[in-house]
């Protein structure tokens, strides 16, 4: 057998340092003395000794310490792979690992095997490299190979001792991966394939809670985040044998809050509706590595519309154009200097050249599945192909790619260091021009300069040019007679009755309306009309929108000021034409009351909604203004009805959901019902007194008391009041006793909240969570209260109490309450009475209100009775001894039990993120739908809105089945939840005797 082979009589690259070189022959020398193979021991002389040998020796230990080492260690496997070439140790080194260790049940032992492959596959990778008989994509190929050789053997292990205690129900012991739940998705440059020398693997650990088999459900999250946890410590643990590869989880969902695995019910509801548009672009190199493959598959699957969008994505677009801007690159002058630049990171490097890639993929890729591939050079030729990019730029980026990454391995290899950065001084950026084959410094300085300017400036170019718009088509409506090529263009527009648009706009220029009586209105009028058209064109039903808006048209006192703004602010007009095609709620309102297109246009009105403190002074700024108790209740109901409108809008424009617009509405209800209780008292004391002394609270229920209202939501109140010992009767002219008196204030409150003016109403009130409900007085003594709720009152009166909230009330009169309301709340309790009274009351609440529809989200199985239900159960059960827990926030609740320990932590999480979606689909049918939503009759536009407002990650053009099945098994796991912490328990319970 020849000393090396026929492929190695290329040149290797000089020392850089001599010194370094002859240390490292000494090394290498020494080593061979003591190996037991007399035949290696031969070699590696031999090797010393031939001119080609020698430079292969001093061309890898005089430029890399790390790799000096390794050949001291592996002086067999460096004779078999510089004897026979690379390609077939390469391969046997990982089948051979694959082979011996499938089945290892010692840690230590596989801990070992897979370090020293490692190390093998690292030494034969780098001499392959340095001699430039492997491509880039070769390398970055064998290395992404070995990691996932390693994961695999890794999982299996952790995967058959799972089940060994019991902790998994494995399918296939004999192939303890398959079937086994275990997704671990290999992202970024293992994902796509591409690892450089010293690569960190960037993994996600997900658990499929649909497949996983398990005999301890309860231990499934804990068992799992031992299991990352050890994946974690066998991969990047150092031992005397060195380590395996650096491993980092931190691309999973949320990682500063989620644990180390991660469920897939938890993951799909994490990028349904919280993924990011980087973790878009992450999931493009996204592949399942270890584990369960096929369920890693179906994940992928599920992930497919949330990366891919079918439609040009322009918010990516502009996402995209404020990332650039803030990289602030620039075209044609350099100020990149050699020493210490980032070839990653810094301007013109590799991340350039990938985000240039990456984003021509996000952006195009929905609609050209040639797009999807997550090796960057090939998506560089893909996008060449499909005609995104020129050949040349393509060309000139790619070879730039492979250049950088050149240089970047030798970086790496010096000292088995993650590192991207050029030497910071002259000498030792010298010694890496040695190490890539350079006879002079400056040539390597000049071509990297070069390089990196061509990066920037193709990256510069990126997006100088913004795609035109095409108009909508021929509009015209003179005359009494359709036009043919108008009624095309309505009908590409969307919409379904082209004569009736015809009519409708031709009433608008015939003046039919006040609106459009003035020459100036119909002028400027049918300026608009292609844009009106257009804008309500791109609705749900745009026929509806059209009606809508010729409603709105006709109630208008006049159009010159309106269509002006229209004129000014063409996002108004969009705005207006979103709400007549998807918000009846907020059509109706606005129809009667036009000037709240005012408030749109004040600052701050698309921004942030104002803090309480904020609504509260602004309240009190309009209130300043009435002159008597009729313009109090005028300006309540003007000044609510805004604030309404504007959540209503934040919502429907997606800029905030309705869980954070729940607690706007919220404060602002507490707001408005402070004002209109203070002025309906002192109205009511003109005529009958005051009792000195005295006090009254108005206790916040339900959704209020939650800070969870929704537009529609009514006021769920209890009034609580406190008159000092010895007084009779009120001071006032008609004096009455205090608990008349009070009924009667509290009659007046809610006919001054609840009755209809030409402003509309504030609120519908519901009083029916009073003490002893609808046959108990309207308002109530502290006394009463304290004493109804401490003997008197149901189970369910306690679960409602858990989000209970004194809303209106001085201060001490507010204490007390709290007090006494905390005080029930953290009373003992018979759990078995708990559990089977919270168990029932659910059972009677599904007997009349059950549905089968999802959507419903309310009531459905799984949905937010489910989860508050747990919620108020665990509060009740566990107040007494964990009183921290409680919180009128059942969100909060619920993350307040699982940090003391009393919930699971992912189940918590899962629970939380599954109420607050519930909230967002809440909010927005009550905000778009007329009565029940129906998914099979629904307008496919309304369904991709919906589709956005559920999953603002996922794309509105997804097949909404793909939708309505996701919502189906998020409500499912709820279910499941409730099934397991209520109704299975509650089943082993004897009824209370008081129920038999």
């Amino acid at each position: 057998m020849p000393l090396l082979h026929p492929s190695l009589t290329v040149s290797f690259p000089k020392p850089a340092d001599p010194a370094l070189a002859e240390r490292g022959l000494e090394r290498w020398l020494e080593h061979a003395a003591s190996h037991p193979d007399v035949e290696v021991q031969a070699f590696v002389q031999a090797l010393a000794d031939d001119s080609q040998g020698r430079a292969i020796l001093e061309g890898v230990c005089g430029n890399s310490p790390y790799l000096a080492f390794c050949l001291g260690r592996e002086p067999a496997f460096v004779r078999r792979f510089l004897t026979e070439g690379f390609d077939r140790p390469f391969a046997e080194l990982l089948a051979t690992l694959e082979a011996e260790y499938a089945g290892e049940t010692d840690v230590n032992r596989l801990m070992s095997a897979l370090r020293v492959a490692k190390r093998r596959a690292a030494l034969l990778i780098a001499v392959a490299d340095i001699a430039g008989l492997w491509p880039l994509e070769r390398v970055t190929a064998a290395l992404s190979d070995t990691a996932e050789t390693t994961l695999r053997l890794a999982c299996r292990h952790l995967l058959r001792k799972a089940g060994a205690d019991g902790m998994l129900d494995l399918p296939h012991p004999e192939d303890p991966e398959k079937g086994s739940g275990l997704i671990v998705l290999g992202m970024g440059k293992l994902g796509a394939r591409e690892l450089n020398y010293s690569s960190d693997i960037d993994v996600i650990v997900l658990y499929d809670d649909a497949v996983v088999r398990s005999s301890k459900p309860e231990h499934l999250s804990r068992t799992f985040i031992r299991l990352a946890r050890d994946l974690v410590r066998i991969m990047d643990e150092r031992t005397q044998d060195g380590y395996v590869f650096r491993t980092d989880l931190r691309l999973r969902p949320d990682p500063g809050s989620t644990p180390l695995a991660v469920s897939v019910s938890a993951a799909e509801i994490y990028y349904g509706s919280v993924g990011q548009n980087w973790e878009r672009a992450a999931m493009i190199k996204a592949r399942p590595v270890a584990g369960d493959l096929a369920a890693g598959a179906e994940f992928m699957k599920f992930l497919k519309p949330f990366v891919w969008r079918r439609h040009l994505d322009f918010a990516a677009i502009q996402d995209i154009h404020s990332i650039k801007r803030q990289i602030n690159a620039h075209k044609g002058h350099r100020e990149v200097t050699i020493n210490g630049h980032d070839i990653k990171l810094g301007r013109g490097g590799i991340r350039e050249i990938e985000f240039f890639a990456q984003t021509q993929q996000l952006i195009f890729g929905g609609r050209d599945d040639s797009l999807r591939t997550s090796s960057t050079c090939a998506a560089l030729k893909a996008l060449v192909v499909a005609e995104r990019i020129t050949a040349p730029v393509a060309g000139q980026l790619a070879q730039a790619y492979h250049y950088l990454r050149r240089v970047e391995h030798r970086v790496q290899m010096v000292e088995d260091q993650q590192t991207h950065k050029l030497p910071t001084t002259d000498e030792d950026v010298d010694k890496l021009a040695v190490f890539l084959g350079y006879a002079d410094a400056d040539a390597f300085r000049a071509e990297m300069l070069e390089t990196m300017g061509v990066v920037e400036d193709r990256y510069a170019e990126l997006f100088e040019e913004a795609p035109p718009l095409a108009g909508p088509g021929n509009l015209v409506f003179t005359g009494t007679e359709d036009d043919p090529e108008t009624v095309e263009t309505l009908k590409k527009l969307g919409y379904a009755n082209p004569s009736g648009v015809g009519a409708t706009v031709r009433g608008w220029h015939h003046g039919r309306y006040r609106a459009t009586r003035s020459t100036r209105s119909r002028e400027l009028l049918t300026e608009l009309v292609p844009t009106i058209l257009e804008a309500l064109g791109r609705q749900p039903l745009p026929d509806t929108a059209l009606i809508n808006f010729d409603q709105f048209l006709g109630r208008l006192p006049a159009g010159v000021q309106l269509f002006s703004l229209f004129h000014a602010n063409p996002k108004l007009l969009d705005l207006v034409a979103e709400i007549m095609g998807t918000a009846p709620l907020l059509a109706e309102q606005l129809a009667r009351n036009p000037a709240l297109l005012d408030n749109v246009l004040t600052p701050g009105f698309m921004e942030t909604l104002p803090t309480p403190e904020q609504s509260a002074a602004d309240f009190a700024r309009v209130m300043s203004h009435a002159q008597n108790f009729e313009d109090i209740l005028l300006i309540a109901r003007r000044w609510t009805n805004d604030q309404k409108f504007r959540a209503g809008v934040h919502i429907l424009r997606h800029i905030n959901d309705g869980d954070r617009c729940g607690q706007f509405l919220s404060d602002v209800a507490t707001t408005v019902l402070a004002g209109v209780e203070r002025a309906v008292t002192d109205e009511f004391a003109k005529r009958h007194g005051h009792f000195p002394g005295a006090s009254l609270a108005v206790v916040g229920m339900g959704k209020l008391g939650e800070r969870q209202m929704s537009l529609g939501s009514d006021l769920d109140l209890i009034l609580v009041y406190r008159v000092p010992p010895g007084l009779i009767m009120s001071d006032g002219p008609k004096p009455l006793s205090p608990a008349e008196y009070y009924t009667k204030l509290t009659q007046r409150l809610i006919s001054a909240i609840t009755s209809q003016t030409s402003e509309g109403r504030l609120y519908e009130v519901d009083m029916r969570l009073r003490p002893s409900g609808n046959a108990g007085p309207l308002a109530v003594s502290l006394e009463s209260f304290i004493k109804y709720q401490d003997e008197a009152a149901w189970t369910w009166e306690h679960m409602a109490l858990t989000r209970a909230r004194v809303v209106v009330g001085p201060e001490d009169l507010r204490r007390d309450i709290e007090t006494a309301i905390r005080r029930v709340l953290t009373k003992p309790r018979d759990a078995d009475r708990l559990l089977w009274d919270v168990a029932d009351m659910r059972r009677r609440i599904d007997q009349e209100f059950g549905t089968a529809n999802p959507w419903a989200v309310k009531y459905a199985r799984g949905g937010m009775i489910d989860i508050e239900f747990i919620a108020q159960y665990l509060l009740l059960r566990h107040a007494h001894d964990h009183p921290d827990v409680l919180t009128y926030d059942m969100a909060g609740a619920l993350a307040n039990l699982a940090a003391t320990g009393l919930l699971n932590g992912e189940v918590a999480l899962e629970l939380v993120a599954t109420l607050r979606l519930w909230r967002r689909v809440q909010a927005y049918l009550r905000l778009t739908v007329d009565g029940k939503f129906n998914q099979q009759d629904a307008p496919t536009p309304l369904k991709q809105a919906l589709t956005s407002v559920c999953f603002p990650n996922i794309p509105s053009a997804i097949d909404f089945a793909e939708v309505d099945s996701i919502i189906r098994a998020t409500a499912q796991r709820a279910c499941h939840h409730f099934r397991i912490l209520v109704n299975e328990p509650a089943k082993a319970v004897s009824p209370p005797p008081d129920k038999e």
